[in-house]
């Protein structure tokens, strides 16, 4: 079927997705969110990718499956458990390296323009110490979260964090921003 991502996940996807759905982890990426960053992936040969929030690995798996053999992940946790998912399924792949640690320290000891392409699925990075994030994305780079579109699971005041997440990369006089109603709902920002 033309509009079903689920058939063209990688395997490790779906043992990941399994072992989430076993854990009772209720923040999983989205088969449509995992398409775009396989196919935004591939379009970073050689590339450093960033992961903020690696959950159970699904996303890293996708984002895996789209690397060419130089490209490299860093995929970034404040909690083991979830995380130890991901390194369960996917530790064996030399081209991602786990990181457990605070984002907001983490961010703010990496050079300026280090990565090619930032996936943050977790509040730092995001809405929370969004400058130190894109200080790490190089000229061409794309920057890119998910989870636009009201979720059962916000908190209550979370939809004005959205929109003003939304407004400041939209208005960002170094970005050319995307808003796509597709899966969790996605907004894409390349660096100028």
């Amino acid at each position: 079927m033309v509009f079903d991502n689920t058939a063209a996940m990688p395997s490790a996807w779906r043992e990941i997705d399994a072992r989430t759905r076993a854990l009772g982890f209720d923040m999983p990426s989205e088969a449509g969110t995992g398409a775009i960053l396989r196919t935004l992936a591939a379009g970073k040969p050689g590339g450093g990718l960033l992961e903020l929030g690696t959950g159970t690995g699904l996303a890293a798996a996708c984002l895996l499956s789209g690397m060419d053999a130089a490209t490299t992940l860093v995929s970034l946790d404040n909690d083991a458990g979830p995380q130890a998912v991901a390194r369960a399924v996917l530790d064996g792949d030399a081209r991602v390296t786990f990181v457990l640690a605070d984002a907001h320290a983490w961010l703010g000891e990496q050079p300026a323009a280090s990565f090619d392409l930032i996936f943050a699925d977790a509040m730092p990075g995001k809405y929370e110490g969004l400058d130190q994030a894109l200080r790490l994305l190089r000229p061409g780079g794309l920057y890119v979260v998910d989870d636009m579109s009201p979720q059962p699971n916000w908190p209550e005041g979370h939809q004005a964090r959205v929109d003003d997440l939304a407004d400041r990369l939209q208005g960002h006089p170094d970005l050319a921003t995307t808003t796509l109603q597709w899966a969790s709902g996605l907004i894409i920002a390349a660096r100028r």
